[in-house]
């Protein structure tokens, strides 16, 4: 298997632990409403999803922030409910309030209705912005394409809304897990697919999201999160057109599970920032490369700041390739975009000391 033709392969390279001259950084949420340029856009679209369902407007804001900042990646512009918005529950974002459904998973009967969406029919405008993405990034750096985990889809699938205590799902978990489990493997079926779709649309890596396994019981993350997980990951296109495609896992509030997550075949595990990126490297060993992880709070504070964060985290890594410099999470809202660029070049100007042995 060979790398992409790029202009800048360096995140490529470093999700496959090769030789790299300094480390790679893209930001979660990096296109996103501290952009003015973004917020401009989505008022000419109308709304957030008529942004997210038409290709050419999905392209430019994807391409906003890389003509800002030198990032090492572009990150598709869409949202982690489509697979459930093209099942038919009926996405819509209350002012205010975040991502609801108007029709939520509450019986049996409408939870064994569920079918596994066609990517070419249901969700053809998110293959056609991964198509449009990748001609327009005209090889510069990657494009990554993602979904939402089967079970983070599940909790806004069963709760209707985001910001729950998950009473409803948590319910369903250990009442009746059998219908919880199917909803995971429909689920499971249609991210592989989505994720296929957009490999082969254009997308040279992905990037499975799993905002809320981290509430789950230690036993209940491994049974309704990691395996459904895995079986993504056993299903995805490994190679294409000869290239190959490197697979992000990111589970937040993981950290208590990360050899598990390291072993399920994917080529990095993202972290939040909960846990030191030294003992993450410790306890992984050479199996897999890291993402992450600095607190995106810390973009509230001075440059000065924001580089000796990075350096922490650089430092604690440690010299050698394989690792992506990233967020713990999204980046807020309210970051200013100064600071952003703050830290891309605090990542690629200091990181460079730790790769000099490896070049």
């Amino acid at each position: 298997m060979t790398i992409p033709t790029l202009k800048n392969d360096t995140l490529i390279r470093a999700l496959l632990k090769q030789t790299v001259e300094y480390t790679p950084v893209w930001l979660m949420r990096q296109a996103g409403r501290y952009l003015a340029e973004y917020n401009a856009t989505r008022a000419r679209a109308g709304d957030f999803l008529a942004l997210c369902k038409n290709p050419a407007f999905a392209t430019e804001v994807t391409l906003q922030p890389l003509a800002r900042f030198p990032l090492d990646a572009a990150i598709l512009f869409s949202d982690i409910l489509t697979i459930p918005d093209a099942m038919g529950l009926g996405l819509y974002f209350a002012q205010g309030e975040g991502p609801m459904f108007e029709r939520p998973l509450r019986n049996e009967k409408e939870i064994h209705a569920l079918a596994v969406p066609d990517p070419a029919t249901e969700l053809r405008y998110v293959i056609d912005a991964v198509s449009e993405i990748r001609n327009a990034l005209d090889n510069r750096v990657p494009l990554i394409g993602f979904s939402g985990s089967p079970f983070t889809l599940a909790c806004y699938m069963v709760e209707g809304r985001g910001g729950t205590e998950f009473r409803e799902i948590k319910t369903m978990l250990y009442q009746r897990p059998e219908l919880l489990h199917h909803i995971l493997d429909i689920n499971a079926q249609a991210v592989t697919a989505y994720l296929n779709a957009q490999i082969e649309s254009g997308a040279q890596a992905v990037m499975i999201f799993d905002t809320w396994g981290g509430t789950l019981s230690h036993a209940a993350y491994r049974e309704f999160s990691l395996h459904y997980m895995q079986q993504i990951i056993s299903g995805l296109i490994r190679e294409y057109n000869d290239t190959v495609i490197p697979s992000i896992v990111f589970t937040k509030g993981g950290g208590l599970w990360l050899e598990a997550i390291a072993s399920i075949g994917c080529n990095a595990v993202g972290l939040d920032w909960t846990i030191d990126i030294g003992e993450a490297r410790r306890r992984v060993g050479s199996k897999v490369a890291l993402q992450g992880n600095l607190d995106p709070s810390v973009l509230f504070a001075s440059p000065e700041v924001i580089t000796a964060e990075v350096k922490k985290i650089l430092a604690s890594y440690g010299n050698g390739s394989g690792h992506v410099f990233n967020l713990g999470h999204g980046i807020s809202q309210f970051t200013p975009p100064d600071n952003a660029a703050a830290l891309v070049e605090a990542v690629h100007t200091l990181s460079r000391e730790f790769h000099i042995n490896s070049v």
